[in-house]
């Protein structure tokens, strides 16, 4: 089971859980990101990362903080999984002749990796931003009120993700929810192309053999520094893809017909140092989240195979009462012996994942020992996880 490829089962349990883990940890921190980024010269309203942070809590209360969570939290599963998947997918293609990949062939399967996310990343980003950047411009538009010695009568509509996709389908079509395509793709594609190779190669310091695994803070640690590089190095075309997709301005804010324009107009009016606004929020946001997936990778297969032996505990308990011949007595009994080695070789498999192990001999010698007293068990196992 160590040796076997990961499934797409396992893949979204994978992304799934650095996703998790991920948007409930630094998702203030991206917030924040995506505010600083979005202000502009003369209408400064955060000075740092954590004076942004202390006045979302202010404001809008701490939950405020993860405005926009709820789109991450159910897309970034999938973001992640085509992620992985696809990088496997372009290492397996072109590693066919035998042969140990170049730095190229790394590069170009991440280039694919990058290039197929977009599909999923594209419109998560888009509700996401205009959910992050809400309390901003209703925060401005308060300031610029008390500014002017005048009232704010009415209160700043705070919209949904379902009342901006509606919005986006109704007025542009689908095309709406896929504004920034080509910025995504400008930061996406070079993103991967620098991260797989770099955190292949970091990854490989910590294996003894070729064979063996890395343990698992060495692929955290290097899913974190390759994460974090990758990051900070394509943090520009980050900036110019969050103003594009910013379908609301501030007061004197600059609109944007294209990257191009977005670029020129940056640079003009706010200088270079703005193309790194945010860069070190960003590093925060994607160093945990890509050393969490890559140290949880080689789990998934287990904790995969752990929860389908649990989901087949119930017909596995239907089917049994047709392969035996007992009093009804002993043969609940009997059922109820094998329901709990179930339960207990669901939770070892489990475990395994957890500890890493480099082969299923602890389950193999579970299921023997168990083999002598209860062949059908033994064999129903057997499709299941040998």
């Amino acid at each position: 089971m160590a040796d076997k490829q990961i499934s797409l089962p396992a893949k979204l349990i994978n992304g799934g859980i650095a996703g998790l883990i991920g948007v409930t940890c630094v998702f203030p921190i991206d917030l924040a990101k995506t505010r600083l980024q979005n202000q502009q010269n003369g209408q400064r309203m955060y000075t740092s990362m954590s004076d942004c942070l202390i006045k979302t809590i202010r404001s809008e209360g701490y939950f405020g903080m993860y405005r926009g969570a709820a789109v991450n939290l159910t897309l970034v599963t999938p973001e992640k999984a085509i992620k992985l998947a696809a990088n496997d997918f372009f290492r397996h293609f072109f590693s066919k002749d035998g042969k140990k990949l170049t730095l190229v062939k790394e590069m170009l399967a991440g280039c694919g990796a990058g290039t197929c996310q977009v599909i999923v990343t594209t419109p998560m980003e888009m509700l996401k931003i205009q959910l992050q950047d809400a309390g901003r411009l209703a925060a401005q538009k308060k300031l610029m009120a008390a500014q002017a010695n005048s009232v704010v009568t009415e209160s700043v509509p705070r919209p949904t993700a379902m009342q901006i996709s509606r919005e986006l389908l109704r007025s542009k079509g689908i095309a709406g929810l896929y504004k920034g395509l080509g910025a995504t793709l400008l930061r996406d594609v070079p993103f991967s192309m620098i991260y797989f190779p770099l955190f292949a190669n970091l990854n490989k310091l910590g294996q003894k053999t070729p064979d063996e695994k890395s343990p698992f803070i060495v692929s955290f640690a290097a899913g974190c520094a390759a994460g974090s590089t990758a990051a900070v190095a394509v943090n520009p075309c980050d900036v110019i893809k969050t103003r594009l997709q910013s379908l609301q301005r501030g007061v004197n804010e600059d609109t944007y017909s294209g990257i191009i324009d977005c670029a020129r107009k940056i640079w003009r009016s706010e200088g270079p140092a703005a193309f790194l606004k945010g860069a070190y929020c960003r590093a925060l946001v994607i160093a945990p989240l890509f050393g969490i997936a890559q140290a949880c990778r080689p789990m998934a297969p287990y904790l995969c195979d752990g929860a389908i032996i649990l989901h087949r505990l119930k017909s596995f308990d239907q089917s049994y009462n047709l392969q035996i011949n007992q009093p009804s007595s002993t043969a609940s009994d009997h059922r109820r012996t094998i329901l709990c080695d179930y339960k207990r070789l669901a939770i070892l498999t489990i475990f395994m994942g957890f500890g890493q192990m480099k082969s299923n001999d602890l389950v193999q010698v579970y299921m023997k020992k168990i083999n002598c007293k209860r062949p059908c068990f033994w064999e129903t196992c057997k499709r299941y996880i040998v």
